[in-house]
């Protein structure tokens, strides 16, 4: 089972909606589009809570170079000598 986080790639605002969308792999635009139709129709409640999940809710660990780059050297930490 995965772990909740807010996703640091998939990011608009605060990382929620794209690791919402990681997690149970729905479309992070369609997340999103819940999320305003929601805001809306609470009368803004919904971004009281979107705000205190940001707050509960983990930011994505980063991750190792040798995961983002496989590595090739071709990551944000290669260093050109």
């Amino acid at each position: 089972m995965n772990k909740l986080f807010r996703s640091r790639y998939n990011s608009k605002l605060t990382g929620l909606s794209g690791g919402l969308a990681e997690w149970t792999g729905i479309s992070a635009t369609l997340i999103r589009l819940i999320w305003i139709i929601s805001a809306f129709c609470s009368f803004g409640t919904t971004i009281l809570v979107y705000f205190i999940a940001s707050l509960v809710i983990p930011k994505e660990p980063p991750a190792h170079s040798y995961d983002y780059d496989h590595g090739h050297g071709h990551g944000p930490r290669h260093r050109y000598y």
